[in-house]
C-alpha cells in the first residue's frame, strides 16, 4: 500500500441522492479505514444502473463537502469513470454493501491501469427505516397519497 507521508488516502464512490443515513454509515466506515477521505460523487449522466438522480450534481457534490467526515469531494468523469482514480491515487477503495460494482473486476480494471489501491467492501449497516433514497421517495409518496385521500380540516 502506498502511503503519502504517512497518510492513507480512502476513496469512496456514489451518486449522494438524497442524502441519507446510510450514506453517512458508508462514509463514516470509509473514513475509519485511513487518513484522509476523498468522495467522487457522480455526474448525473453516468448514472444508469438506477433511476437519474432527484438532486442535480453540483448539489449533491456540495452536501457531500459539507460533511465533516469528508476532507474532499470531487465530480466524477463524464468520459472515463476510473480518470479520477488515476488523479487520485488513493491506497483504499470502498465499496458500499449494496453498490453494483463487481470487486474483481475492479480489481481487473485498476491493475491494468496501475492503480495499486486495495479494495474494500463494507459491511452492510443495521437497517433503518429510511436508509435508501428509494425507501425516502417511497414514503414521500405514500405520506403525500395518504394526506390527498384525508378530508381538509375546513370539511
Amino acid at each position: 500500500m502506498r502511503m503519502r507521508a504517512g497518510s492513507i488516502r480512502v476513496l469512496a464512490t456514489g451518486t449522494f441522492d438524497l442524502l441519507h443515513p446510510g450514506h453517512l454509515f458508508y462514509l463514516e466506515q470509509s473514513r475509519a479505514l485511513g487518513d484522509e477521505l476523498v468522495v467522487i460523487v457522480a455526474r448525473d449522466a453516468n448514472v444508469k444502473h438506477k433511476p437519474r438522480p432527484i438532486i442535480p450534481q453540483d448539489q449533491r457534490i456540495l452536501m457531500v463537502s459539507a460533511l465533516k467526515t469528508v476532507d474532499r469531494a470531487v465530480l466524477g468523469d463524464e468520459v472515463d469513470i476510473f480518470r479520477p482514480i488515476e488523479e487520485l491515487q488513493p491506497d483504499i477503495i470502498t465499496l458500499g454493501y449494496d453498490q453494483h460494482f463487481d470487486a474483481v473486476l475492479l480489481k481487473e480494471e485498476l491493475a491494468t491501469r496501475g492503480i495499486e489501491a486495495e479494495v474494500v467492501r463494507l459491511e452492510e449497516h443495521d437497517p433503518c427505516p429510511l436508509c435508501s433514497s428509494r425507501m425516502i421517495v417511497a414514503k414521500i409518496l405514500e405520506e403525500r397519497s395518504l394526506d390527498e385521500e384525508r378530508p381538509s380540516p375546513s370539511g
